[in-house]
């Protein structure tokens, strides 16, 4: 028992630690996971001989996952997706598994050898990729979509890949090796062909069946009997009878859990699925990538560093050049062709798990297997690299060649309200000045969004606003207002302080992106500061109030009373803000916040019990200072 908890535990603190520490550095939870099992395997031989037994209860995670990626394939969703999904998507892992499985021949081994390296190498990651797409706010670019395309046909090829690895085991002697090492029981392992295809497709039809019909059934009756924890014992004990049908017939668990989740990808009760297997499925899959991690070969890769390293950058670039060439081809723009390009060309954490199916059927001889399996460690530690290669060269690289291929235009005219921006904020702005009359002179630094809103017959100019001498010639010493409405955090405050700075009776109305935000605007020198989600946010609020039983009439004065007061709260606040000072450690400003915070809760409960609340007599200056100040 005791050498239970100690392995347990081993594994479980260096985890955290680990993907704590990877997460601090943006390179994901995968590669966290991957870095614990290097620590306590290969580094510090912490673990034995157990790490085999405990990863093959772990592959039990890559189960769930695939139930948990079906249910999100509707079949309407991957029909109307086919044309991308199969054009981009197909192509490359098409294209990549031939041209892995060709340079895998041409060295020697053979077609079978060749066709598995090929499967394994051909996916990418879909977890480092969708959430560094994420984090990076990519996932809505050309290039992120596109990517995103790709990952979802990459999730549903890996299902044939699993079917396909067994096959090529074709000597007798591998298929003898492969069942003496199989710790599961075959019911049709000495049946006829014909029987074992029969049966397949019997097993797959009554899953099909089952959680079509029969698990609604199940799920109704739990919840008209409000036994909530059932919820996730049935789905555990659902996913794990597939499983268990799906290796009794001879055929791969995760394929049986893929179908199983695609044909419930319609009920009603999928997020609550998904809401109960999610943890487990995170622990399974972190216990499999540690284990992972456990059993790589120092020692190989110090005996062989500068081959697996040019096998490793081989395959980067192999990958990296057909998907650029394939956003080439399906007209994608240079630097969206580009991130494709480079966010795709690792290998994936399902690599992992078809090494490991290769392995149990004695597909790939173990020197090649273990080669192959740093080859793909690796290739997802340096993914990374290749965001950062992105960021810092790729993207300057195409700002300069888009300034150079379109100059700024020349401003000639004069209007009295200059909008510095025409994005989901601005262009409402924009469009209520002059849907009123009011002319403006509109500037915005994409090119596509001028030239786009140049055909609706919105006129607006190409340049970069944050710099001086764009500023100096727009005519902002005759203009009325500035509205500057940029989403850049950073270059927004800057053009409100060099405004400032040369017009200083020019009033600035600026767009803030959250509080501490309005609190920079605020001391650079905007006059008017709007947060971009407050007003929303207040209604929002309102609803919740009427809801909750208050009178629309009481709600709404309610509402009022208390978005004036957070405005009176976030004028005060301004007033002690310091940039130069860290959030946590500006005690006045800190007082400031929990003083008018208890005032405005006490003033609210006093509301509610009908009492009159004498604010705004008593305020009446700070008031008259609120509504010009942070919205």
């Amino acid at each position: 028992m005791t050498t239970i908890l100690l392995a347990a535990f081993t594994y479980l603190a260096f985890a955290v630690a680990a993907v704590l520490l990877s997460q601090k550095l943006g390179l994901g939870s995968v590669l966290g996971y991957l870095m614990a099992g290097i620590m306590i395997g290969p580094m510090l031989g912490l673990v034995g001989k157990e790490t085999e037994s405990i990863q093959h209860i772990a592959e039990f995670g890559v189960v769930m996952m695939l139930f948990l990626v079906g249910l999100e394939l509707a079949p309407k969703m991957l029909w109307q997706l086919r044309h991308k999904l199969l054009g981009l998507g197909g192509l490359q892992v098409g294209l990549s598994l031939a041209a892995v499985a060709g340079i895998a021949y041409a060295l020697g081994y053979s077609w079978q050898v060749g066709v598995a390296v090929g499967c394994i190498l051909a996916l990418s990651s879909t977890a480092i990729v969708l959430q560094t797409f994420n984090e990076k706010q990519l996932l809505s670019t050309q290039g992120g979509q596109a990517g995103f395309a790709v990952l979802l046909f990459q999730d549903v090829a890996a299902i044939p890949m699993l079917a396909l690895l067994p096959l090529l085991a074709t000597s007798p002697h591998a298929k003898n090796a492969a069942a003496a090492g199989h710790a599961g029981i075959d019911l049709l392992e000495h049946q006829p062909g014909w029987v074992v295809a029969l049966v397949s497709v019997a097993a797959i039809a009554v899953i099909i069946v089952a959680v079509r019909y029969i698990v609604p059934l199940v799920f109704r009756f739990i919840s008209k009997h409000h036994v909530h924890e059932m919820f996730m014992v049935f789905t555990l004990a659902l996913v794990v009878g597939i499983a268990t049908l799906m290796s009794l017939v001879g055929l791969s668990p995760a394929l049986g859990a893929f179908i199983a989740g695609v044909a419930l990808a319609n009920s009603n009760y999928r997020h609550e699925m998904e809401s109960h297997l999610e943890p487990f499925k995170g622990l399974f899959l972190g216990l499999f990538f540690i284990t992972v991690g456990a059993g790589m070969n120092f020692t190989l890769l110090k005996n062989q560093f500068f081959p697996i390293i040019g096998m490793t950058l081989g395959l980067l670039l192999v990958k990296g050049v057909i998907l650029w060439c394939l956003g080439k081809l399906f007209r994608l723009p240079p630097l969206a062709a580009k991130l494709f390009g480079l966010s795709l060309a690792q290998a994936g954490e399902f690599g992992f798990v078809l090494l490991s199916i290769a392995k149990q059927n004695h597909v790939l001889p173990k020197a090649v297997n273990d080669r192959i399996s740093l080859v793909v460690a690796l290739s997802m530690v340096l993914t990374p690299l290749l965001f950062i290669l992105y960021d810092k060269v790729f993207v300057p690289r195409s700002i300069v060649a888009e300034n150079e291929e379109r100059e700024q235009d020349q401003i000639h005219e004069e209007n009295p309200v200059i909008v510095l921006g025409h994005g989901r904020f601005g262009q409402h702005i924009n469009s209520m000045l002059t849907s009123c009359g009011y002319h403006t002179t509109v500037i915005d630094n994409h090119a596509e969004m001028v030239e786009g809103l140049a055909k609706i017959g919105i006129k607006t100019y190409y340049g970069d606003a944050s710099r001086p001498e764009l500023l100096g010639s727009i005519g902002l010493g005759r203009a009325k207002l500035l509205v500057v409405t940029l989403g850049d955090k950073k270059k927004s405050t800057e053009i409100v302080e060099y405004v400032r700075r040369h017009y200083p009776k020019l009033p600035i109305m600026a767009r803030a992106y959250d509080r501490m935000h309005a609190y920079d605007l605020h001391h650079a020198g905007a006059n008017y500061v709007i947060r971009e989600i407050v007003d929303s946010a207040m209604r929002g609020g309102r609803i919740a109030l009427e809801k909750m039983g208050l009178s629309p009439e009481q709600a709404r004065e309610l509402s009022k009373f208390y978005a004036a007061r957070d405005r009176y709260l976030s004028d005060r606040v301004a007033d002690v803000y310091d940039p130069n000072i860290p959030l946590f450690a500006n005690e006045k400003m800190i007082e400031v916040f929990k003083e008018t915070d208890t005032e405005t809760k006490n003033m609210l409960q006093a509301l509610l019990r009908g009492e009159k609340v004498e604010w705004e007599e008593e305020h009446e200056n700070e008031l008259t200072r609120m509504k010009q100040g942070i919205s």
